[in-house]
């Protein structure tokens, strides 16, 4: 069900912020004529979503929208909202938008003790006029009763503000500082609204994450969780990971790795289209060879790659794979490969998911690689890192999106990461170094494959200046020698392998 049925069957008419993914959380948006509150710590960007809130209206949905600050000028607005290709000077000559800036001097309110807000509202119904707004932002409510010190009077001109706002209707955002013991500083205006959001800007172990939470919502379902969201170049995009089901639809059709003695090992076909592959290994064991000669057989069939790097630039990966015989930069040039590089700890757990989302919606690729995906784990967040990696299955699922993932494990457990996704993942490939009479080879064998009949035999394979090549024989000793996790001071032991 897309938003339009969803608000058309709901009994409380919404109204769409054009805000990537706050629709989807909201099933619709905000509610037609009623007053939406907006509030957290200074930085969060509550401004900012207001202004992607009007301007989107006035661009997607042709519903005109006033701009009421009594903190920034109308020349500071339009510059600080330009980083978001917000062009507010041709809007406003549009008269899509009314930007209005009201001094408040606090100091003449305290001298006459006097305060009333006629002349707001007078103010207000000029602009309403002017553009034939739809929509409305008033920022900030802490600026506006600043100085009025008698609580009855703000609780009655706070109530006497709503209802007028009800009256004109308009959909109104209204932002607000957070206080010490509530949402906001005067801890009355989540009660007088109709629908409560918190934003937040929280900083753990130095590392940043935007967050969202819808509070209250009267008359509507809502998501209660809290959600990532991202400020960049296109505005804010807010990400319902926690809420995917597991309803996905999934292909029958196989698409090939790229390597023919793999495909022959998965009944001659390669993998489902839509699944998870997971490549594991210790070091040296050719991961990263290995997805980066899928990702070369993908764009050979004109799919569009993704690929996700978290230990390596990606100029790096591009020198390295041609001394195998990949060449990547050629797919790079023709639009068919993007890279995304960045270090683990540039942002929090749930802001790189937000991350990756967001590139994925973007690019909208058939293929997205992961390299490593257990580069986000620490001691301390294992649990963490893998609800990550739930919710980025879960995604890639929904959309039919091959994922290929690689993890480093240790030669002592091969058959064990760190993230314990196993049970998610629908292909299951082992790398492993190997010794075989005295002489250190590379094997592969597959520990499972869903919905398909596969190889149990171990494989050896070569990393060549043509690519990864498999020996046509198998490793077929009834026993090879390996390091196992033994006790101190015992021998290596024997691990049997399949004939």
């Amino acid at each position: 069900m897309n938003l339009k049925q969803q608000a058309s069957n709901s009994t409380l008419r919404k109204v769409h912020t054009g805000i990537e993914g706050f629709d989807e959380i909201t099933e619709g948006g905000l509610p037609y004529g009623r007053p939406t509150l907006v509030c957290g710590d200074a930085g969060c960007g509550k401004t900012l979503f207001s202004m992607e809130f009007l301007v989107r209206g006035a661009v997607q949905y042709n519903e005109p929208g006033v701009f009421m600050s009594f903190e920034e000028t109308e020349t500071e607005l339009t510059t600080n909202v330009a980083s978001l290709g917000f062009d507010l000077e041709d809007l406003v000559k549009r008269k899509k938008i009314f930007l209005d800036h009201v001094q408040i001097e606090r100091s003449e309110i305290e001298e006459t003790g006097e305060y009333d807000l006629q002349a707001l509202f007078i103010r207000l119904d000029h602009a309403i006029k002017k553009v034939k707004a739809k929509r409305l932002v008033l920022d900030t409510i802490e600026s506006l009763f600043s100085g009025l010190p008698n609580p009855a009077i703000l609780r009655a001109e706070l109530r006497r503000l709503f209802r007028w706002l009800k009256d004109k209707k308009v959909t109104v955002i209204i932002t607000g500082e957070r206080g010490d013991g509530g949402y906001t500083r005067q801890g009355m205006e989540e009660y007088v609204s109709d629908c409560v959001i918190m934003l937040d800007h929280r900083i753990i172990e130095q590392v940043s994450t935007r967050r969202l939470r819808v509070v209250k919502y009267r008359g509507s379902v809502h998501g209660t969780n809290e959600y990532p969201f991202l400020i960049d170049k296109n505005g804010i995009s807010v990400f319902p990971i926690t809420s995917l089901t597991l309803d996905h639809n999934v292909s029958e059709e196989r698409i090939s790795s790229g390597i023919t003695e793999l495909d022959s090992m998965l009944e001659g076909k390669g993998f489902f289209r839509g699944s998870t592959v997971l490549i594991s290994g210790s070091t040296g064991t050719g991961k990263t060879s290995m997805a980066a000669q899928m990702t070369h057989a993908s764009c050979q069939r004109g799919e569009r790659v993704l690929y996700f790097a978290y230990e390596e630039s990606p100029k790096q990966i591009m020198r390295n794979m041609r001394s195998i015989g990949i060449h990547l930069e050629q797919w790079v040039k023709k639009g068919l490969l993007k890279f995304h590089a960045t270090r683990p700890t540039f942002y929090g757990l749930e802001m790189h998911l937000a991350a990756i989302l967001k590139d994925i919606n973007d690019y909208d690729p058939k293929v997205v690689i992961v390299d490593p995906l257990n580069s986000f784990t620490t001691p301390f967040n294992e649990l963490e890192t893998k609800s990550l990696s739930v919710k980025l299955i879960d995604f890639l699922k929904s959309r039919q999106i091959t994922g290929f993932f690689t993890v480093l494990s240790t030669v002592e457990l091969p058959e064990q990461t760190t993230i314990y996704i196993s049970s998610l993942i629908d292909t299951w490939l082992i790398l492993r170094d190997i010794e075989v009479n005295g002489e250190r080879t590379r094997g592969l064998h597959i520990l499972k494959s869903r919905g398909m009949a596969h190889s149990n035999r171990v494989r050896k394979y070569l990393i060549t200046g043509n690519g990864i090549l498999f020996n046509k024989d198998y490793i077929d000793q009834e026993y090879v020698s390996t390091r196992q996790q033994k006790p101190k001071g015992s021998s290596p032991g024997k691990v049997k392998v399949n004939k």
